[in-house]
């Protein structure tokens, strides 16, 4: 599962994937699907085992987390009854959501861009005595065939990294049988007017919301070492039904009392003010 960065601050726990990659500067232009593909592929080989080490506790080997404020799918059940299903988690990271929904009864299937963090899912794999497939591949461009999956899901996984968000959707769509439902958690549209920064800083709008233009991180020779994209609620909404898919609910989830730990631009006191997570429920007719 891979769960959000600090796109607009290069900070401490992503020094060295930056330092690996040749990472010089910032900055925002036009991104096609084949170098958002590429970018974040080197992105999260880099950055794997830095993001484990930084998440890996609170994410867990086997644990279903929605989202930093710390909603589990134990608690929320926004995929529904899942024993018998054939469940994909898209952008899974080391897996631990699919890990989860197969130690529930579901046949869970992993899929990421990232050959480091398949690598961490195979490790948790091992130490929780769970087997699970688990494919290399991007959002966009999903190898399985049509109607083979029940249930689709994504906890902050390849949502923001694909240039045509429609494409995923329209992909899920595809390997969804009819009934399917897909649910998948994003940082809210409306963190992306702000710097990411946890603390006072963090609450002064700097980026206007309507601005698409892709963020992009890059080396000496221009090439994109990191790539993010912002949509806003209504493009989500727009790209979803382009799809066929029918939004059903969309959670916003609030700070929880009592949760301090912070994680990266996610901390108390930026929760209890607006909401740092978007959930989109969605079902296939």
């Amino acid at each position: 599962m891979t769960h959000p960065d600090e796109p607009e601050n290069a900070s401490s726990q992503n020094s060295s994937a930056e330092q690996r990659l040749g990472t010089v500067g910032v900055r925002k232009r036009d991104v096609d699907a084949a170098e958002s593909r590429s970018a974040n592929r080197l992105w999260w080989d880099a950055d794997a085992d830095d993001y484990q080490a930084e998440h890996g506790e609170f994410l867990g080997d086997d644990d279903f987390v929605w989202c930093p404020e710390g909603l589990r799918e134990e608690q929320a059940r926004l995929l529904g009854e899942v024993r018998g299903k054939r469940v994909l988690e898209v952008g899974c990271g080391a897996a631990s959501c699919a890990l989860w929904l197969a130690r529930q009864g579901a046949e869970a299937v992993g899929l990421d861009i990232s050959a480091g963090m398949l690598r961490h899912a195979t490790e948790a794999a091992a130490r929780t005595g769970t087997s699970i497939p688990l494919v290399q591949a991007s959002a966009d461009q999903l190898p399985f065939a049509t109607d083979s999956f029940d249930l689709a899901c994504s906890a902050f996984g390849g949502v923001p990294f694909v240039a045509d968000v429609g494409a995923v959707f329209r992909e899920v769509a595809r390997v969804l049988r009819p009934g399917g439902r897909w649910v998948f958690a994003v940082t809210h549209p409306m963190r992306w007017i702000f710097p990411d920064d946890p603390g006072p800083t963090g609450l002064t709008v700097t980026h206007s919301y309507f601005d698409r233009t892709p963020y992009l991180e890059i080396d000496g020779d221009d090439r994109a070492t990191y790539v993010e994209h912002h949509r806003t609620l209504g493009d989500f909404v727009r790209a979803l039904a382009g799809a066929g898919l029918r939004l059903t609910d969309l959670i916003e989830p609030e700070w929880p009392e009592g949760h301090t730990q912070q994680w990266g631009q996610w901390s108390p006191l930026r929760g209890k003010l607006f909401p740092g997570t978007a959930i989109f429920v969605c079902a296939l007719d």
